[in-house]
């Protein structure tokens, strides 16, 4: 055995690295360090799901605070209360990215991820707001935070879910994309059939309004502001309203049969990997399936 591959595990393996690993690999070397990574970024433990449940429902009460501080009438009785409400989430979320950098390896490349940009975009315009009043609507984008409603309590249903969904679109990404292109043909040529046909007499003046009629009409949307006045024009409509029942079908057949093809595999935890950060871990998993780094005992109530 060489000295870059593992060796066996013992029962106390993963539990208790020593200090040159958790420097080497990444994981939080310090106590609380390690106790709050796992309590803000997994949900399988009971302060994990409290944690989550606390900060979804600070999300949805600041969320509420910016859209009735929109009303006219109700900011002009309760806009004091709405100030003071804004600056608290505010502080509480900064203190939360402050401590989401602080528990990491890498604070840098957490601020760089996608829910890191988020987290500093929750807390930035409430402080650009102060000195530039006009993008204290920006603070909307926490609703982006949301997406994390899926690791908490546990759900291990729609975590799995949400998961095999994710895998199989990753899966179906070439075949979806030769249908959107399949789509795009069709109706590109119907709607250059009907700026023919119809003309600009009827409302066909150019052949892209013909295809923005054209989708309208292949996805059964129909608005109405473009209509066929002859007869040949509405059998193509026809067809095209028919043909798209049946292409709504196709995609949702394609991910649907990329699920089923999938669903014999395990389902996944919220482990996060301590080095990247990436989520779904199998409960019995040693090591991070995206960079390698050994990954810290599962912990789960």
């Amino acid at each position: 055995m060489t000295d870059s591959e593992p060796g066996p595990a013992s029962p106390a393996a993963g539990r208790k690295a020593p200090p040159e690993a958790a420097a080497r690999f990444g994981r939080p070397a310090a106590a609380w360090r390690a106790r709050a990574y796992t309590i803000i970024f997994e949900a399988d433990t009971r302060p994990g799901r409290l944690f989550d449940l606390a900060l979804i429902a600070a999300i949805l009460g600041s969320v509420l605070v910016v859209i009735l501080d929109s009303v006219q009438s109700i900011t002009e009785r309760w806009g004091a209360v709405f100030d003071v409400l804004e600056w608290g989430f505010t502080l509480l979320f900064t203190a939360e990215y402050a401590l989401r950098l602080a528990c990491v390896r890498h604070p840098m490349r957490y601020a760089g991820s996608f829910f890191g940009v988020v987290d500093l975009l929750a807390v930035l315009p409430t402080y650009v707001a102060f000195f530039v009043p006009g993008v204290h609507a920006l603070i909307d984008v926490r609703m982006l935070r949301l997406l994390r409603i899926f690791r908490i309590l546990k759900l291990g249903a729609y975590v799995s879910e949400f998961g095999f969904l994710g895998a199989a679109m990753m899966a179906s990404r070439r075949k979806i994309v030769v249908f959107i292109g399949f789509v795009l043909i069709t109706v590109t040529v119907l709607g250059t059939l009907m700026y023919v046909v119809e003309g600009p007499a009827n409302g066909f003046t150019s052949i892209p309004i013909s295809i923005y009629w054209g989708i309208t009409t292949m996805t059964t949307v129909g608005f109405g502001d473009i209509t066929p006045k002859t007869d040949l024009g509405r059998l193509i409509a026809s067809c095209m309203m028919l043909m798209g029942w049946g292409i709504l079908a196709v995609p949702t057949g394609i991910v649907t049969a990329e699920m089923t093809i999938r669903r014999a595999g395990r389902p996944v935890t919220t482990r996060s990997c301590p080095d990247c950060l990436t989520e779904g871990h199998d409960a019995d998993a040693r090591f991070c399936k995206h960079c390698g780094k050994p990954l810290p005992a599962y912990q789960h109530n």
